[in-house]
Order: structure tokens, then sequence, then C-alpha cells
């Protein structure tokens, strides 16, 4: 449905991450991977939504010059906001702990920005999720972080692995978002495109 409407357009998704990927198999588009090394480094005074919104179009920018007119780029930056600090990938073992102990009992955000660039113009949306994680044992915690290893993970964790089955009571808005990207934003926004 949505390929035959993109048929003449090349869809570029510029990310490394295996669940995005994933997603946009799923949603039967035909898209090219690139990606660029960006240093993603954000002003301090940014907060929330203005961090991926900055970082999202930051990777877009690194395709500044060099589109194609028919082609179609996807940047996106995904955080966790808790307690007004945004919690990135972990370091390490300790980090990851860390951020999972003082996520627990408690409710936090997931944002993530996606920025759509064509040689023409940039848009830019975002979405915001609030998830809820029971009270989680350090056992459990440990267990998780040792089988899942999830060091790639904003937050240090993977809402559809163990964690997620065990941890999180309450979803509020979108799922996809949580695991790496809101694929109903990104579909609608490309079924909408006046093209």
């Amino acid at each position: 449905m949505l390929k035959d409407k993109l048929k003449n357009y090349k869809l570029i998704l510029a990310s490394g991450s295996p669940r995005r990927q994933q997603f946009f198999k799923d949603l039967g588009l035909d898209f090219e991977i690139k990606i660029k090394n960006v240093d993603e480094i954000y002003p301090n005074h940014l907060q929330g939504v203005e961090i991926t919104n900055f970082l999202a179009e930051l990777k877009a920018s690194s395709f500044d010059n060099e589109m194609l007119e028919n082609e179609i780029v996807i940047t996106s930056d995904t955080i966790v906001w808790y307690e007004n600090r945004a919690l990135g990938k972990p370091n390490d073992y300790d980090e990851a702990f860390a951020m999972l102990k003082n996520m627990a009992g408690n409710t936090h955000e997931v944002i993530t920005s996606v920025c759509f660039k064509t040689s023409k113009k940039n848009d830019l949306l975002h979405c915001v999720t609030k998830v809820s994680f029971n009270n989680l044992t350090d056992e459990e915690i440990n267990y998780y972080l040792d089988k899942y290893k999830p060091f790639d993970k904003a937050g240090a964790y993977g809402i559809q692995e163990w964690i997620g089955l065990i941890g999180i009571s309450r979803i509020e808005g979108s799922y996809t978002n949580v695991v790496g990207m809101p694929t109903e934003m990104v579909f609608t926004y490309l079924k909408n495109l006046n093209i």
C-alpha cells in the first residue's frame, strides 16, 4: 500500500538500530540504510523533547548538500527522560544497574524525535510515552542485565524483553516508541506526504 505510493522515492533510514530497521521491514517499506558518524552532543540547557529534536536534526544535517530530489532521509533519536535528566545508553554494567534501580517503582518518559529530510525541507515530529515500572529487586535487575545485556538501549532496558514482561506495570502512549520508533507516527506521515 504505502510501498506503491513511495515507489518513485528512495527512502534512506539513517540508523544502525536493529529495532528501527526491523520496524521498516515490518511496515513493508523499501529502504536503504545509510549511517553517518555524528557526535551526539547537545547544548546543556536543552530539556526533554528539545534534546531529541536537536539530535534528530543534527543527524539529518549530515546529509546536507548530497541529497537527490527523490530521496527522503529519516533520522531519529530516543531518550529516557527521568527526574529532569536524559538517560542515554549506559556506559557499563554499574551505570545500567543504577538506572534501573532508580526508575524502579516510578514513572519515566520515553521521547523519540523523527526527522524527515528531503532536498527541499526538514519535517520534525516527536512522540512521548509514559512508562511505569514495578518495584524491582536487585536480583531481578542483575538477572536482566546478565542475560540481556541492554547496554545499547537508552535507559538500559528494552520493553520487548524480559524486563518488560515482569517489570512494567503501565504505559501511556505508543508502545513502538518505547521499542525505538513510533511506527504509527512514521506511517501516518509517509501516508499523508504530498507527493
